[in-house]
């Protein structure tokens, strides 16, 4: 853990507030290496009313874990703006209801654990105190746990739980770094899911999957459904994991 972060429980004052009357207003959003989850790409091209390939050819760079091949994808860098996240205005975030987790949570950093034994995940916080930020020391009374559940967090961290879940699959089962085609299944089926949706159409992409005919119907309208069957889909198609499809 860095120095500049400190380890914190859900009952743990959290005298913070972030409005545009800090000085530091929007600070946060420039010199920015920002990480975006699948879901976070889900949810910020809905809101820009896009197409994921747009989405992702427009605003994210893409490159590959050095150790594991993983695609990693992020705000595509831009210098001449200091770094700065492409949706910040002088007023604030242009993206508001569909902003990324971490841009949710800070200045939380969350990591998860997941039981082998009971499948019993446990969440842990950490308050990132960085130079830039005064919104410290301010007097809210909030606790770690009322601030996370006023930030709308929930839904993006059961999505981002299901990635963090297949990527330690991986670990396990296919240890090592993922070879080219391995890597672009995985970019596929859960980043540019439009282009996944488009090849569902085609019977012989799913040859080997009996879907049934209402999780089909779902998958082909309900984006939330398609990125919970593209994880399903890269189980089966790196691991040989056949999916479980409920009622």
């Amino acid at each position: 853990m860095s120095e500049d972060m400190k380890p914190v429980g859900l009952g743990t004052l959290m005298e913070f507030r972030c409005s545009p009357e800090n000085e530091c207003f929007n600070d946060c959003c420039r010199d920015l290496h920002q990480t975006l989850t699948p879901y976070d790409v889900l949810r910020l091209r809905k809101n820009l009313v896009m197409t994921s390939q747009d989405f992702l050819k427009k605003y994210t760079s893409l490159h590959y874990g050095p150790e594991s091949g993983l695609p990693v994808v992020g705000f595509k860098p831009n210098p001449e703006t200091g770094h700065e996240c492409p949706f910040v205005t002088p007023e604030g975030c242009s993206v508001y209801e569909d902003r990324p987790a971490s841009c949710r949570l800070y200045p939380l950093a969350r990591a998860i654990s997941r039981s082998r034994e009971t499948e019993v995940v446990s969440e842990f916080f950490a308050l990132i105190e960085e130079p830039h930020c005064k919104g410290f020391n301010s007097k809210t009374g909030l606790t770690v746990e009322k601030w996370i559940s006023g930030q709308d967090v929930k839904k993006h961290n059961d999505e981002n739980d299901k990635l963090i879940s297949l990527i330690s699959l991986k670990n396990r089962i296919l240890p090592g770094k993922l070879e080219g085609p391995q890597a672009d299944m995985f970019y596929l089926g859960l980043y540019d899911l439009d282009e996944f949706r488009i090849q569902i159409l085609n019977k012989k992409f799913l040859k080997n999957i009996k879907i049934p005919d209402a999780v089909f119907k779902k998958i082909l309208t309900d984006d939330d459904a398609l990125l919970d069957f593209g994880i399903d889909w890269v189980k089966l198609m790196l691991f040989g994991i056949q999916p479980v499809f409920g009622d």
